[in-house]
């Protein structure tokens, strides 16, 4: 790789292999066209990292420069993360995809959840895409709170029957998951990668690193949600439906798996690894190959109750059916309210990762992401 500037592009900075030159021209092409504040992008194929570059501003005022140390809220792409835990779990016995939750979470069982799988809460078919009843906004906050209320709740739906996407609930249930199976939470699981590997991720900041998130500009209007029904309401528009109206530093300071984790693009590229590479961190172990084929085997595919898409999912990624993260269908991804996004591929043992602070209100396959993978894909 050699070193990456370019001019249209304020404050471009990174790594770039030369055979790949033409991902830089798409990502200065979204800053010539005004849609990036700051952004940054990075891949990496069969081990080596052939795109690693960032640039623009942190700030609304334009004057921070978005440099290697800069972190950006991910929202769901974090549920890629949580993916790669629990198949680390499953990989040493301690969680079972086909076991019930209540397994390890006995409290889960109350009012019919008893037989819901981990691989199929994993796979939103669980029938908790959010809290019918009326909640204070700031109750996300509190991981005892909303865990109890998950495990005390009826299905909205037969659990199994459907997939409806789990916007929040999801980082909760394969949170309590986690922690039961390994004794830690997700920033603490998360943390042992940043404290050996230098990675920077994190589920639950500390002010010095709340202190280097970016400014994130909300989008200019809303996403298209289609047709709305109940379980859509419940999930995304009912004043509850998230941590509405809290204070910045407590979000960014609480645990919210699924919608609140920062990272910079390289890290979340290198992270999600061992999904594609046979299961490997930094040649050791990390995942079984049994596991890795647990994480991606196609739990349910249909027409989503919750997202206006016909989608197909594993236990906790979109599998590529509708292009959403690029050319090849046989991948997999997630991406994240307001733009981010990661892309998996074993058979190009390819990961990637976006990360932008200027979001808009693409629910999937932002334009400006699909442009980058598309060059990435352009170039194998």
């Amino acid at each position: 790789m050699t070193g990456w500037v370019d001019s249209r592009v304020p404050h471009a900075s990174g790594l770039l292999a030369a055979r790949f030159d033409h991902i830089g021209d798409a990502f200065a092409g979204n800053f010539a066209e005004g849609l990036e504040l700051g952004a940054s992008f990075s891949a990496i194929i069969d081990g080596e990292m052939i795109a690693d570059i960032r640039g623009g501003h942190t700030d609304r005022a334009r004057e921070e420069a978005w440099t290697e140390n800069t972190l950006a809220c991910i929202y769901s792409s974090g549920k890629a993360v949580l993916t790669l835990l629990v198949a680390h779990e499953a990989s040493y016995g301690r969680l079972d995809y086909d076991a019930p939750v209540a397994g390890y979470w006995p409290e889960f069982a109350a009012n019919g959840k008893d037989r819901i799988t981990v691989a199929q809460a994993l796979s939103h078919q669980a029938g908790l895409c959010g809290f019918p009843n009326e909640m204070a906004p700031q109750d996300w906050l509190d991981w005892e709170t909303i865990t109890e209320r998950l495990a005390a709740m009826s299905p909205l739906w037969p659990p199994g029957t459907a997939n409806g996407y789990h916007p929040q609930t999801f980082g909760f249930i394969a949170g309590e998951l986690l922690r039961r199976a390994a004794g830690r939470s997700v920033g603490e699981l998360i943390g042992r990668f940043n404290a050996s590997d230098g990675l920077q991720i994190f589920c639950g900041m500390r002010p010095s690193e709340i202190a280097r998130a970016a400014f994130m500009p909300k989008p200019p209007k809303a996403p298209d949600l289609g047709e709305l029904n109940e379980f859509t309401k419940i999930a995304f528009l009912k004043p509850w439906s998230a941590a509405a109206r809290v204070d910045r530093d407590a979000w960014m300071a609480a645990e919210i798996p699924a919608s609140n984790m920062h990272a910079d693009a390289r890290s979340l590229a290198r992270i999600l690894q061992p999904l594609v590479n046979g299961g490997k961190w930094d040649g050791e172990a990390y995942l079984t190959q049994e596991a890795i084929s647990g994480a991606l085997k196609e739990r349910i595919r249909g027409d989503d109750l919750v997202l206006p898409f016909h989608l197909s999912w594993s236990a906790g990624l979109m599998r590529n059916i509708n292009g959403h993260f690029g050319p090849n269908e046989n991948a997999f991804g997630h991406a994240g309210f307001g733009g981010s996004c990661v892309v998996i591929d074993p058979e190009r043992k390819l990961t990637a990762a976006y990360v932008m602070n200027k979001m808009s209100p693409f629910l999937v396959g932002d334009p400006r992401a699909l442009r980058l993978i598309n060059a990435l894909y352009d170039g194998l």
